[in-house]
């Protein structure tokens, strides 16, 4: 038996040392890259789980709403909260099983060989037992221990549920932040566009003027280079859409270069005034928030954890029992051996008091009502960041509505003095150098107009993120 145990030992160093060691270890200095077969193990099995992608029609016009709906169906981070979710739900299961009975096949089988002293000798005595016992374990009462585990699963698997929700109320801000940052890039591009068109039609003008003798070859290069100018601004403008697209469709779970269309600005109708005070948005922002309400939650469990914690003070009482059958073979030194069977059963109750445990629970009592403190601290500090953040939001929207109005306003008096302008340079009252500066001028308005629509459907989105109207289930009071 030594010489067994001396070679398994060798064997188990052997393999520590050698094979073992090897496969997995820290890198073999600080100055170089490391790469180990355990890394392209990884990589293989990466490879096993590819990207994750659903179709999509490429000549479907989607809404917002139906983008939303693709994004809630198959953006991971939904999916990680729903099984969240079904994890604290197993978990309350967990709890509420201590309610009930444990009840176990046991087989139990033991041999042994002993020498038993009789008289001036021992006798040799050598025994086999086979015992199928039926084993029964019941907490019959424990002054509210399992009570309070259960309340607090029930608190954890509704703040889980919360959470979920306001997986969905991100997902959703996050493809509707896209979305208009999608328009406003293609809105850009649209605006870059008809300013590279403007700029081409004043540059013929010039050179039109220039070949009947009505202008200078300066007008001509001023007029080029504003329209050289256009045309970088378009392919900056053509890049950033490009990006805008991609960001929308990462939002949605599927690969950047996914092909889709979207509504374009022209087809939503814009807000006209807010529909509520600050303070409605504030009190409605109390009401639905997930993550407040997810506090609260927690606040209940930790009130669970406290009623746990003290139960840990009075005795429980506890059933246990066996039955079943039990088999044995008996021998004595050389005399013929004899079999047996019969019932065997044990039945006892058991009342445990715990009197002294070095302050234990005084400390986990304490550990309870320092975590309840710490949940309601953590309320109050998430109230004040929800005011701020509603307050914020809804000062944007008021500032987005103005700029709104003002930049509908500058582009058509842009659009009015850049015609005005042309049209003075063609009878020789303006010179080129106000035809470009009006031209620049309409497609900043452009610009500015596109941004400011979009601006103020991104505020509106991000009010009704602020304030939780994106998960409910009647629309939001402020919005197209």
């Amino acid at each position: 038996m030594a010489r067994v145990s001396g070679l398994i030992l060798l064997i188990a160093l052997a393999l520590t040392d050698g094979t073992f060691s090897r496969a997995q270890s820290a890198p073999a200095s600080p100055d170089k890259i490391s790469h180990t077969k355990a890394e392209q193990g990884l990589g293989r099995q990466l490879e096993a789980y590819p990207e994750a992608k659903y179709p999509v029609d490429p000549q479907k016009i989607y809404t917002l709403a139906e983008l939303i709906d693709l994004a809630q169906e198959h953006n991971p981070d939904t999916r990680v909260a729903w099984e969240e979710a079904k994890a604290r739900a197993a978990l309350l299961g967990v709890a509420r099983s201590a309610l009930f009975p444990t009840m176990a096949a046991v087989a139990l089988a033991e041999t042994e060989r002993t020498a038993t002293l009789f008289g001036e000798y021992f006798a040799r005595q050598t025994l086999g037992v086979f015992e199928p016992v039926l084993h029964v374990e019941y907490l019959v009462f424990d002054f509210g221990e399992r009570m309070g585990q259960i309340d607090i699963a029930k608190a954890n698997l509704l703040a889980s549920d919360l959470n979920f929700n306001d997986t969905h109320r991100k997902v959703i801000f996050e493809v509707a932040s896209a979305y208009y940052r999608l328009l406003n890039a293609r809105g850009q591009r649209l605006a870059a566009e008809a300013s590279l068109k403007n700029a081409q039609s004043v540059e013929a003008d010039a050179q039109d003027r220039l070949n009947n003798g009505l202008a200078t070859k300066p007008d001509v290069l001023e007029a080029t280079a504003a329209r050289a100018q256009a045309d970088y601004d378009l392919q900056a403008a053509i890049g950033a859409e490009d990006i805008a697209h991609g960001e929308l469709a990462t939002a949605m779970g599927l690969p950047p270069d996914t092909s889709f269309q979207v509504q374009s600005i022209d087809q939503l109708p814009l807000p006209k005034d807010l529909a509520d005070s600050v303070d409605q948005e504030i009190d409605r922002a109390f009401a639905q928030r997930p993550e407040l309400l997810e506090q609260v939650a927690r606040l209940r469990a930790a009130s669970a954890s406290i009623k746990a914690a003290r139960s840990a003070y009075f005795p429980a009482l506890s059933f246990s029992g066996d039955g079943g059958l039990a088999r044995a073979y008996g021998q004595q030194n050389l005399l013929p051996g004899s079999y047996a069977e019969g019932e065997y059963w044990a039945v006892g109750l058991q009342l445990k008091w715990t009197l002294f445990d070095g302050t234990r629970r005084e400390h986990e009592v304490a550990e309870a009502q320092a975590e309840k403190r710490t949940a309601q601290a953590s309320i109050d500090a998430l109230r004040d960041q929800i005011s701020e953040e509603v307050w914020t939001s809804y000062t944007n929207m008021k500032t987005a509505l103005r700029q709104q109005q003002a930049a509908t306003a500058l582009l058509a008096a842009s659009e009015q003095s850049y015609e005005a302008a042309r049209e003075s340079y063609s009878y020789g009252v303006r010179n080129i150098l106000d035809v470009v500066q009006a031209q620049k001028v309409l497609a900043q308005a452009r610009s500015e107009d596109t941004l400011a629509r979009t601006q103020l459907l991104l505020q509106v989105a991000d009010l009704a993120f602020r304030t939780g109207d994106l998960i409910q289930t009647q629309p939001p009071k402020v919005g197209p």
